[in-house]
């Protein structure tokens, strides 16, 4: 598989995103980085990133940031196309690191679970 077929959609803050990161590096796979706080994801985007993992939205939202609790992101009745627009508009409530290769993507908590894609 080329290399440049893994994309992480990284935090630099976060311990699990620089785990991940770290054991592609270690295996000599320079991912594509995507900082999505610095570029943040659309809505399609998100969706067809969500799409992939094949996991529930609120799956990939982090429900222990402030802006959750602030917009009450836990009540029920939100849609998924509501959930994946907070996402677009608070890049931070998208958990992290996610992993896209030829293999599958993957939500990679914790990071060990990076080595399944590669």
């Amino acid at each position: 598989m080329a290399q440049d077929t893994i994309t992480i959609y990284h935090n630099a803050r976060c311990s699990n995103s620089r785990g991940a990161l770290a054991l592609m590096e270690a295996r000599g796979i320079e991912p594509r980085i995507v900082d999505y706080l610095r570029t943040p994801l659309d809505s399609a985007q998100l969706a067809a990133l969500i799409a992939q993992l094949g996991l529930p939205v609120r799956e990939v939202m982090r429900s222990k940031e402030a802006i959750y609790e602030a917009l009450d992101l836990g009540r029920a009745g939100l849609s998924d196309a509501e959930l994946i627009a907070q996402i677009a508009a608070h890049p931070e409530l998208l958990n992290r690191p996610i992993v896209v290769s030829a293999k599958g993507a993957r939500l990679c908590r914790p990071p060990e679970r990076v080595l399944d894609l590669l």
